[in-house]
């Protein structure tokens, strides 16, 4: 009897080891979120027409500038004036141009459809609610990013205007399917995406 018991720990024992999982943590935003908000930021920044700024010495000044990854944008404005002749100002008191940005909005919108039952509690008795997952016959999810900024320029000793881009618009989107739950495919805009869905294509062929 006593042997029997030994034998049946030591299968429990073996059973127990083999379902152990390791967990992972992950950062606070996600890839695909931050990628669709710089793709819609260089799109709006391609915009902008800083032909003007070539041999000028131009000082970025961020103080009307607050938005999500606020470096990264004034980041790409540095680069794209710098790319067309521009020098870049160390202070305002060095620069010939003041170069004001301001964005009207930098975020995501995300919308869901599903045909099928949604997850769900359902209450059992004696042992709580129970988790019911998801069971999706078609399931649909939308994220769809736009980036509005604006630029003023101004000569720094006079104060006199210089150059107004107006409203610089840019989008990017991804678009993420399910069918039965098992069969799923994307659509983007967003290029790192688009390569990353290209390799996975390669590998399954």
């Amino acid at each position: 009897m006593e042997t029997r018991w030994i034998w049946a720990a030591a299968v429990l024992g073996l059973l127990a080891g083999g379902c152990t999982t390791t967990k992972q943590t992950a950062p606070a935003r996600a890839a695909s979120e931050q990628l669709l908000l710089s793709t819609a930021a260089d799109r709006a920044i391609a915009r902008a027409d800083f032909t003007g700024f070539t041999n000028k010495a131009v000082f970025l000044d961020p103080a009307y500038f607050e938005s999500y990854d606020q470096k990264y944008v004034l980041g790409q404005i540095r680069d794209a004036i710098s790319q067309n002749g521009a020098v870049l100002a160390s202070s305002a008191s060095n620069a010939d141009i003041i170069l004001e940005p301001r964005s009207g909005g930098l975020s995501l919108d995300t919308s869901s459809s599903l045909l099928g039952i949604p997850a769900s509690g359902l209450p059992v008795p004696f042992a709580g609610a129970v988790e019911i997952p998801e069971i999706a016959l078609y399931r649909s999810d939308l994220e769809f990013s736009i980036a509005k900024f604006a630029l003023l320029a101004y000569a720094r000793k006079e104060g006199t205007h210089f150059y107004s881009s107006g409203p610089l618009v840019g989008k990017a989107y991804l678009k993420n399917y399910k069918i039965i739950g098992m069969i799923s495919w994307k659509r983007t805009d967003v290029p790192e995406e688009e390569r990353v869905k290209k390799r996975h294509k390669h590998k399954e062929r």
